[in-house]
């Protein structure tokens, strides 16, 4: 008896709480209530990760920055790797890998970036967090805001507010700081001598955090993100998300009162929506506004426990699952098999590229016009340009010899020695002549040869080309 009074107590301590909850359709603000479980945990925990977008600038490596995008230099640092605009292609492998892994880990258990690792999910939910510390639990901030300006309310917005604007300056501060160095960018700004892109870059992150993650906050997954609306097609019956049973669940009701031994095992609460960041039923099926985070699975288990009945009312299962059905291996999912290939041909042509990154990217261009040039000696003269990108740090000294065409004569503004400077893109020119007699057709193919001075340098480059002379 006395457990059947406290599971009572229990309940309207909850429906009290849940009172307010409903749907929001955007004419208000959502003051999700905050409660404790292991999907709550599992999002601190990932959103956390989040932190080492705020410290990576700061980390050194070789006497630079760590991770740095270089713009006007064209140089792309991360760590001991530099990629350059001829390494590119490899950003296009990168992207294929972020989109195979957000389709693939959609296909298998949904919107989990959304829920735990989307910048907004998590940016929404520091500022929440504070909001929640500073003016009380949801039903109070409902109260604060309805109440007339005074003292008080205008001491606790000032200071919610103050915070929200110092989240989103470090925000802009520190995505600007990967492009230029950090501690230089740090006493641009606070010495007003920052260049106007900066000023831009701050300002624009600054308004777009604070009203974002601020203001806006469910209403830009609804109206804003691409990606709600496409996830329909990501998904199938196979895919685990949170989900309501509504065998066990329905008819929903009190466990009390007229007809309660007919009804289901949900209390009808509301807690599940009180909890849900974007203020959807999950009792209601799947919904675009579902960011699979997890809350109302906790705040469900929580509920279950107190009136004492078993937890997983609302739990991370598929539609299969639902209907007794047993889900196939992955491996057997078309779907998340193209996904995982995808993905796998992906790593391994990144994994290529940076072990395979050539340590000077050599180009040669044949002057067209003209062709070549008939010399007061006979000789016929053929124009090249050269360009040479050292992507090490120090500079380059190599000899030049061309193979290919015996006795060719090779001429050099420049001297005998090539000199390329490091982290640079260097251009020279190069003129070389072979007597007619020598050419055997038109065109004939050779290949220059630049190797370094010093032996102990190692360094050999060979590029193809040809040299052109008169029709035979």
């Amino acid at each position: 008896m006395d457990n059947t009074n406290e599971q009572q107590a229990n309940l309207e301590d909850i429906y009290e709480e849940a009172a307010h909850w409903h749907v929001n359709t955007g004419g208000e603000t959502i003051h999700a209530k905050r409660i404790g479980g292991w999907f709550r945990s599992f999002k601190w925990y990932a959103g956390s990760l989040w932190l080492l977008y705020f410290i990576m600038p700061y980390f050194r490596w070789d006497g630079q920055q760590a991770i740095l995008f270089d713009i006007p230099s064209r140089q792309f640092h991360f760590f001991a790797a530099t990629i350059w605009p001829q390494d590119i292609w490899m950003l296009s492998l990168v992207l294929i890998l972020l989109a195979m892994t957000l389709f693939g880990v959609t296909a298998v258990a949904g919107r989990v970036w959304c829920g735990y690792f989307c910048f907004q999910t998590v940016w929404t939910d520091w500022f929440t967090w504070l909001e929640d510390k500073i003016e009380g639990n949801p039903i109070q901030r409902r109260k604060l805001d309805a109440a007339p300006w005074n003292a008080r309310k205008i001491r606790l917005k000032v200071f919610k507010h103050s915070l929200w604007m110092l989240i989103a300056i470090l925000t802009g501060v520190t995505f600007a700081a990967y492009f230029t160095d950090v501690y230089a960018l740090w006493v641009d700004y606070l010495t007003l001598d920052a260049p106007l892109v900066a000023w831009v870059v701050l300002a624009s992150f600054i308004f777009g955090t604070y009203v974002f993650a601020g203001f806006m906050r469910e209403q830009v997954c609804f109206w804003l993100c691409p990606y709600a609306r496409i996830q329909s097609v990501m998904v199938d019956k196979d895919t685990i998300m949170p989900t309501y049973d509504k065998k066990r669940g329905e008819p929903r009701g009190k466990i009390k009162g007229k007809g309660a031994s007919e009804r289901g095992d949900c209390v009808d609460c509301h807690l599940c929506v009180g909890v849900c960041p974007t203020g959807v039923d999950i009792r209601e099926g799947m919904h675009e506004g579902c960011i699979t985070c997890g809350m109302c699975i906790d705040a469900c288990d929580g509920v279950m426990e107190k009136v004492g009945r078993p937890k997983g009312l609302i739990r991370y299962a598929s539609r299969k699952d639902m209907d007794g059905e047993s889900l196939p291996p992955l491996f057997k999912r078309p779907r998340v098999l193209a996904y995982s290939t995808i993905f796998l041909l992906a790593v391994f042509g990144i994994a290529y590229g940076l072990t395979h990154i050539p340590p000077v990217e050599l180009s040669i261009v044949h002057e067209r016009q003209p062709l070549y040039l008939q010399m007061s000696d006979g000789s016929i003269q053929n124009k090249y340009t050269i360009k040479a990108v050292n992507k090490t740090p120090k500079n380059m000294h190599l000899h030049l010899r061309v193979t290919g065409l015996p006795s060719i004569k090779i001429r050099m503004n420049d001297g005998d020695e090539i000199v390329l400077h490091a982290g640079k893109l260097n251009r020279f020119h190069v003129y070389l002549r072979a007597m007619p007699s020598l050419l055997k057709k038109e065109d004939t193919k050779i290949r220059f040869v630049l190797e370094s001075v010093d032996p102990a340098d190692k360094i050999r480059l060979e590029k193809g080309t040809v040299f052109i002379g008169p029709r035979k």
